[in-house]
């Protein structure tokens, strides 16, 4: 999954993979769940049947392009951001393809340049290797509670895509009763999309249609009753609506999960992609960097947050934990850069059948019920 799309695969970031083995050994040991790692990066890729594409990421919505100083990455995957690159670019409207347009204005800018409009537009993008290194950041929060296993307990998954759903679908598996939690009018991105990569993320959790602006009761009560809360969201729209982590108050031991894809900006818009290549965790061609694998900064932050998840967990909770994508890219991105690798493959492995995911609010009254059965508003 990486290397130009007419050339042959590069392996240079095969220790990527053994770095992943290593924290799927990890996971294994702190939750019990068997993960294979080389599925979870590649799996998407198998149901989606994609490819490696060189500059242009395997699911076609972010591109490497080239600046004056520099290169960098801008995903594209909303139509918001394709109907904002007038202004973007600072023109009437664009004519004709607009990633030809869009490589030919960046070519004329400085990364920062670039970076400093798309952010004033929500549009994500990132200069390759801006991010550093960063482990994810644990601190304590409220009273811990003993170790009591996965049964019985509780975790809201408020995140969506890939990263978030992954380690919560993790915790599924672990034994725990995860609620799948979603706005009505804008569920999970990926509901829309290919059902068997939604399935793969989200099958075994209940899933809960709220209404963000006007359920907020309900949803406070949910987050007060749960043992783990993960979220992607921006900061400022919890708190605008009195949900995060300082307006909930804290069972014994909660654990508050929250990833995104800055460590020191958590309002800035990140994707897979782009998050990967702000780490610098990119491929190498002749000509220039590649995308190294399919938004590969999602599914590591995930095994990365279930991993932190397990471990928390193992000292009792009490805790926020906060990761970031592109600093985890970053780390990825340090390790030693591999020869070829017996081991390596350019081949993606198809993750096995699940059942089908529930649609959108179709558990709402067991939901409802778990809530105010096990955590009711007087106790």
């Amino acid at each position: 999954m990486t290397g130009p799309s007419d050339g042959p695969p590069d392996f240079s970031r095969a220790v990527v993979l053994a770095e992943a083995r290593r924290v799927t050994s990890d996971i294994a040991g702190l939750i019990g769940v068997e993960v294979d790692a080389a599925t979870v990066l590649s799996g998407r890729a198998a149901i989606l049947n994609l490819t490696r594409r060189g500059r242009i990421s395997a699911g076609g919505a972010t591109r490497l392009l080239a600046a004056a100083d520099g290169w960098c990455a801008v995903a594209l995957p909303r139509d918001d951001d394709v109907a904002a690159l007038p202004a973007l670019m600072e023109v009437d409207e664009v004519g004709g393809d607009h990633w030809t347009a869009l490589t030919r204005w960046a070519a004329t800018r400085r990364t920062e340049n670039v970076i400093a409009r798309a952010q004033l537009l929500d549009i994500a993008a990132a200069a390759l290797g801006e991010a550093p290194a960063v482990s994810p950041a644990v601190r304590s929060s409220g009273s811990g509670a003993g170790w009591r296993g996965f049964e019985g307990l509780l975790v809201a998954d408020l995140s969506s895509l890939w990263a978030g759903p992954l380690c919560a679908q993790l915790l599924t598996r672990a034994g725990a009763t995860v609620i799948k939690v979603e706005s009505r009018s804008r569920p999970d991105g990926t509901r829309g999309g290919e059902p068997a990569f939604f399935d793969w993320m989200n099958s075994g959790k209940l899933c809960y249609a709220v209404d963000f602006d006007h359920d907020g009761d309900a949803l406070h009560q949910l987050l007060a009753a749960a043992d783990i809360v993960i979220e992607g969201s921006r900061p400022a729209a919890l708190r605008r609506r009195k949900l995060s982590v300082d307006d909930v108050p804290a069972r014994p031991g909660r654990i508050w999960l929250r990833i995104n894809g800055y460590h020191d900006q958590p309002d800035r818009p990140a994707f897979g992609d782009d998050a990967a290549v702000a780490g610098g965790l990119v491929g190498a061609a002749a000509d220039g960097p590649v995308f190294c694998g399919d938004a590969i900064a999602d599914p590591l932050s995930g095994l990365e947050a279930a991993r932190a998840v397990g471990a928390s967990l193992r000292r009792g909770g009490g805790e926020v934990i906060d990761v970031s994508m592109a600093q985890v890219a970053a780390r990825y991105a340090a390790l030693p850069q591999s020869t070829v690798d017996a081991a390596a493959s350019d081949r993606t492995l198809l993750p096995a059948a699940v059942p089908s995911a529930s649609p959108l609010g179709a558990d709402n009254a067991a939901v409802e019920r778990l809530v105010a059965e096990r955590y009711c508003a007087t106790c």
